[in-house]
């Protein structure tokens, strides 16, 4: 039992500790925070301007679409620039077509969006 503990008293420790620090996160500002009732306290909060119109509004599915294709891609680059670091400094053949056959794949991703349509904006159905 005594190595058990010994060998995850760190992991227990950082666990007790990210619990604190999470509680404290939300105890301390319950304490020292005012609480105050008043006209704005339930509106809406648009970057400081009076909110106009019913918040809930429906948009179209195309901004979704754009909103995923977006992060897709994005992870996409951000993965593609470690790996260009490391192949200029030297890689393997099968290293550079496997980065290869990934852009192929991402390419690919984008050729079908694009047949699909995707990539037309649409105002009629805003």
């Amino acid at each position: 039992m005594e190595t058990i503990l010994r060998d995850f008293g760190f992991v227990l420790a950082f666990v007790v500790l990210a619990l604190l620090f999470g509680l404290i996160a939300v105890f301390i500002p319950r304490l020292i925070a005012p609480r105050t009732v008043g006209a704005k306290t339930e509106s809406v909060y648009e970057c400081g301007m009076d909110p106009f119109g019913s918040a809930w509004i429906r948009y179209a599915a195309l901004f979704y679409l754009y909103a995923l294709i977006f992060i897709a891609f994005d992870v996409d680059v951000l993965y593609l620039f470690p790996v260009a670091t490391s192949y200029v400094r030297g890689g393997k053949p099968e290293e550079f077509l496997a980065l290869a056959v990934f852009v192929l794949l991402l390419v690919l991703a984008i050729a079908y969006a694009w047949g699909k349509g995707v990539f037309r904006w649409k105002y009629e159905d805003l």
